[in-house]
């Protein structure tokens, strides 16, 4: 890192345009003004400014065999859709494996959408820094591999395999003694903890995996939480409200004891609708955490569109971030580069510790390198076919405003398979005015909503001219591929395939994306 050191000049020319994004918030409530009072900000004051990760089955017969059992075995457990308010199981694995998750520092993220990017992202900014990496994310694209990556790789499939089977003995201890049976999502926290401890990682990168307080992710002291835009998700079980959904999500905000005996948590907050604001930061308040806010104390500066992604400004706690080139596309991804940034910038200590920015050319290797499976990835040219993993209206919208800025289609054809208790509507809603016509289907999970019910919404959404039904995956991108050829070879019109990361990662292999 270079050390950039307080200045008495003037601030540069950056800071007009940092002061236009503060000014440019909206729907800002007065009273939050009195919770801010109470929270310690974080901004430093200083000077002006691959391979895609989604593994394949494996070659090896026996290998794939000992995997897919293995596979199994957790798939006989309670689902990641099914829920018991509790920790108890989870904290009671670790505590027999000896409480991996306390062997090294973590950053912790939640949120609505943008999680995944966005932990891919810190990962990256980590890794160009010579730390060594873990990475917890779900759900997967293709490969339950995926889940848990070393040094910004999923772990083998030898290693998984051996991982689940060192601690195979204490999950059906801990069944024993518990009145549930340890989830799927609790046997692969404990697997991904265990494989970050024998590592041993530098930093863990973890996601949560659905809500906050009671997520089996929620036992580990994070360093730095990082709170994703919050919509409207899952509200069955997290709530029907931004600040229900918020106030289950301000559990992974902690406090916690720095070396000095001052709270040292940090929190780093995307722009999120006042309600969910609100409460986060009264958490924050309750915790001693230091806060730092999107279109506060961080922020994006400027972007453009440039082939195969964008350039970026973006204003980090410590100064000032030019010509950053990220790989995806989307305002949504600029915000999420953002966020990772100043979460990175906030677990080296910069704007609490140290008035000073990131090496900027690590930096900007570190964006140039990142990679986003399933969000708006560009898998087929000619017509072009993109897949993105929206599931819900905010990340449709997200989706559909970066198709338009990034893409310029004459006719877009989409393909929709959605899961059941997902507000399908929405999401149909936010995409009608993108696409010309909607191919509508199921993938090959028995979480996917019935293609007939999804049909009925999409032709009260679309008018039944717009709508076709096919109730394969394979069949719908054939139908929409040849709708979208309709035009000629030199034409510009393309397929978007969403609705799910399942209906990404089915799709994916479909395309031959292994």
């Amino acid at each position: 890192m270079s050390e950039r050191p307080p200045s008495d000049e003037s601030e540069p020319d950056g800071l007009d345009a940092f002061d236009e994004i503060i000014e440019a918030e909206t729907e800002r409530d007065p009273d939050l003004a009195v919770i801010e009072a109470g929270s310690r900000t974080l901004r430093a004051q200083a000077g002006p400014p691959q391979d895609d990760g989604v593994p394949s089955r494996p070659q090896d017969p026996e290998l794939d065999r000992a995997l897919r059992e293995v596979e199994t075995e957790l798939a006989s457990r309670w689902g990641e859709t099914k829920l018991d308010p509790s920790v108890q199981r989870i904290k009671a694995i670790l505590d027999i494996l000896g409480e991996p998750q306390r062997a090294y520092p973590a950053i912790h993220i939640t949120g609505t959408n943008g999680k995944t990017s966005t932990a891919r992202m810190i990962e990256a900014l980590l890794g160009a820094f010579e730390l060594r990496t873990g990475r917890y994310t779900s759900p997967h694209v293709q490969s339950i591999t995926e889940r848990i990556s070393l040094d910004g790789a999923p772990i083998s499939a030898e290693r998984f395999i051996e991982t689940y089977r060192d601690i195979q003995p204490y999950v059906e201890m801990t069944d024993a003694q518990q009145e549930f049976r340890l989830s799927f999502f609790e046997v692969l926290t404990a697997m991904a903890y265990a494989a970050f401890a024998d590592a041993p990682v530098d930093v863990a990168v973890v996601e949560v995996g659905m809500g906050g307080t009671w997520d089996a992710t929620n036992v580990i002291d994070a360093a730095v939480a990082v709170v994703t835009p919050i919509s409207l998700d899952h509200t069955d079980r997290l709530g029907s409200t931004h600040e229900a959904i918020a106030t289950e999500k301000a559990g992974i905000i902690k406090a916690r004891e720095g070396a000095d005996g001052a709270a040292g948590a940090t929190v780093v907050l995307a722009q999120q609708p006042v309600e969910a604001a609100s409460v986060l930061l009264k958490r924050a308040v309750e915790v001693d955490a230091t806060v730092a806010r999107e279109g506060m104390e961080f922020g994006v500066l400027s972007r453009e569109v440039a082939v195969g992604g964008q350039l970026l400004t973006l204003r980090g706690l410590g100064g000032e971030y030019p010509d950053l080139f990220l790989p995806l596309h989307g305002a949504h991804m600029a915000h999420n580069a953002a966020v990772a940034l100043a979460a990175v910038e906030a677990f080296f200590g910069i704007g609490s510790q140290h008035a000073r920015t990131l090496d900027l050319d690590t930096v900007r290797a570190a964006f140039a390198g990142v990679s986003s499976p399933g969000r708006l990835e560009v898998v087929r040219r000619s017509p072009t076919v993109v897949l993105d993993a929206a599931h819900n209206p905010g990340g449709a919208r997200a989706a559909a405003e970066a198709v338009t800025e990034a893409f310029a289609f004459s006719r877009l054809i989409g393909v929709v398979a959605c899961s059941t208790g997902k507000d399908v509507r929405g999401l149909l809603e936010a995409f009608e005015p993108l696409f010309t016509e909607i191919v509508v289907t199921r993938y090959a999970h028995d979480r996917a909503l019935d293609v007939d019910e999804l049909a009925a919404v999409a032709v009260e959404v679309f008018g039944p001219d717009r709508v076709q039904v096919e109730p394969r995956l394979d069949e719908a991108i054939d139908v929409a591929v040849t709708l979208a050829e309709e035009e000629g070879e030199f034409s510009s019109a393309g397929v978007l395939i969403t609705g799910s990361v399942i209906t990404v990662g089915e799709a994916r292999l479909l395309l031959g994306r292994e």
